[in-house]
């Protein structure tokens, strides 16, 4: 029996139709919900990932604001947009697609970020936040994981989680996320990275097993515990085809699979928006 396909793109379908009125709302009171992007260089992938993050502000009526830098930037010139982006009142959240050109510090530029405009949920201040289990914007990908296991009815209460990997975006703020004391969460999570031992021996343990190390095709199905549900976070490029952390084997053994394509990408673009508006309701008190 394969696993239940967990349909990324249709429960963002259904966060876009709630956020689309929110916006209604805001502009009904004359104010447009603002995201801005920042681009630095030529990264292809990076650039087709912000041009969708675009389309999706159109669709739902949310002004874009958008700023592509060369890749000779100088740091300078990174900080002189973002200044300006936390001045400009009709920007109400932006984000610096990761990852900048090697002589840049995306972590110095982004702590000059003002963290109430911080679209990515990626600042110092809130993840701090996070770790305190204070309101504050949420990482994307994590808050879109926990939004899918929740709508599915996967229990995270009291599960054991193993998340793949320990980076920024993911593995660390999804490990604090999962385990604060509050619904949706209260798991027992254990992180780990291709650098431990034997993987499987952890992976297999798991009740939700997060895959997130941009490792091409690491899950196999041996590694999975069956009816466990895998989370496919990590991708990778080779040329413009996206590749997955998980196999395609582990749809014979796992309870639910994300897809992909189609599960956490929507996911993670929904819930920039939603912090975008979220943003934009707050600045209108």
């Amino acid at each position: 029996m394969k696993a239940v396909t967990l349909d990324g793109e249709r429960l963002a379908g259904g966060i876009r139709d709630e956020l689309r009125a929110r916006v209604e709302a805001l502009r009904g009171r004359g104010v447009t919900p603002g995201l801005g992007t920042v681009l630095v260089g030529d990264d292809g992938p990076s650039a087709r990932y912000v041009a969708m993050k675009r389309r999706d502000c159109a669709a739902l009526g949310i002004e874009s604001v958008h700023e592509h830098l060369p890749a000779d930037a100088s740091r300078a010139e990174v900080d002189a947009v973002v200044d300006r982006f936390n001045a400009d009142g009709a920007v109400h959240a932006y984000l610096m697609q990761y990852p900048f050109p090697g002589h840049l510090d995306y972590e110095a530029a982004l702590a000059r970020v003002d963290p109430a405009k911080d679209s990515d949920g990626l600042h110092p201040v809130n993840l701090g936040k996070l770790v305190q289990g204070i309101e504050a914007p949420l990482a994307c990908t994590p808050a879109g994981i926990q939004y899918m296991l929740e709508a599915y009815g996967i229990p995270i209460k009291g599960a054991h989680v193993v998340i793949v990997g320990r980076g920024l975006t993911i593995g660390r703020p999804l490990a604090n996320l999962l385990t604060l004391k509050r619904p949706g969460a209260n798991a027992a999570v254990t992180v780990i990275h291709t650098g431990v031992a034997d993987l499987a021996a952890h992976t297999r343990r798991a009740d939700i097993l997060v895959a997130a190390a941009g490792a091409p095709g690491l899950i196999t199905a041996e590694m999975v515990k069956p009816g466990a549900a895998v989370i496919a976070a990590g991708v990778s490029f080779s040329g413009r085809r996206l590749l997955s952390d998980v196999d395609d084997g582990v749809s014979e053994v796992a309870g639910w699979l994300s897809p992909r394509v189609g599960g956490v990408g929507p996911m993670t673009r929904a819930m920039l928006l939603r912090n975008t508006v979220a943003a934009a309701e707050a600045a209108a008190g």
